[in-house]
């Protein structure tokens, strides 16, 4: 198996040399690079490898493009530092991505995945790349929302916005000065509006912002309930399952 190996830190390259060394006696690194340009004048003058270990972050830039400017038919593992849950829906795919620091279990199975599917599949490069890239982007969260005021319609910013909630028929909410809109979004669908960081689902018919929160306390079966400003109309009460995260987002 003739392997290129795609990575800007020394250290790094000797690990993978020596880990690929120890799994795989027929794994031959037949180039290494440490950038794009670099990475592009090696596939523009070589054959095609069998495989390809990209990391993901290189010193000019993404090493996706690379793919843009020369035509890459190879497999390829991309290495990464990035959070596993950002791309844990890229695994079902042909091709592979291994978290640093990569360990020499990860790297044996994403071999031998490979060694599965060597000459009975074809590999959709560009549009895998593409997906990856997607999955990378910094999420765009809602930045304000149009309600209903009286007879006229206003724009909400959501920095103004305290709370979520339901009343089992409407959704609505409050803002930080205490004034009342109905929204016209489930509450499924704010999931992927609202920034995680700054609002919490802490039951099926309330989200909280950070600031909202006044106080919390201890509620019977396991639960919490919390105080809001500005006050709110119902109990604002965190789900025994929602317990141990919402911990983790306040103490964040």
């Amino acid at each position: 198996m003739k392997i290129l190996i795609v990575e800007d830190e020394d250290l790094a390259v000797k690990k993978l040399q020596k880990t690929l060394a120890a799994l795989d006696a027929g794994a031959n690194v037949v180039g290494v690079t440490d950038s794009i340009k670099n990475t592009v004048d090696w596939l523009t003058t070589n054959p095609q490898p069998d495989l390809i270990l990209m990391d993901i972050e290189l010193a000019d830039g993404q090493s996706f493009e690379v793919f843009n400017l020369t035509d890459v038919k190879s497999p390829v593992i991309f290495t990464t530092s990035y959070d596993e849950y950002a791309l844990k829906a890229f695994k079902v795919n042909s091709v592979d991505y291994l978290l640093k620091p990569i360990q020499k279990e990860e790297l044996e199975a994403a071999l031998n995945k490979f060694k599965k599917i060597k000459g009975t599949s074809d590999i959709n490069i560009d549009s895998i790349v593409k997906e990856l890239q997607q999955k990378l982007q910094p999420k765009e969260y809602r930045k304000r929302f149009l309600v209903k005021y009286g007879q006229k319609l206003v724009s909400v910013e959501i920095d103004e916005i305290a709370y979520f909630y339901s009343d089992g028929r409407l959704n609505f909410f409050k803002t930080n000065d205490n004034k009342k809109f109905v929204v016209d979004y489930t509450m499924d669908e704010l999931e992927d509006m609202l920034d995680a960081e700054k609002y919490f689902r802490i039951s099926r018919s309330f989200y909280v912002s950070i600031n909202s929160i006044d106080k919390i306390d201890d509620y019977f079966g396991n639960r919490l309930i919390l105080g809001l400003k500005p006050a709110v109309d119902k109990e604002a009460l965190v789900s025994r399952e929602k317990v141990t995260e919402f911990k983790k987002w306040m103490g964040k």
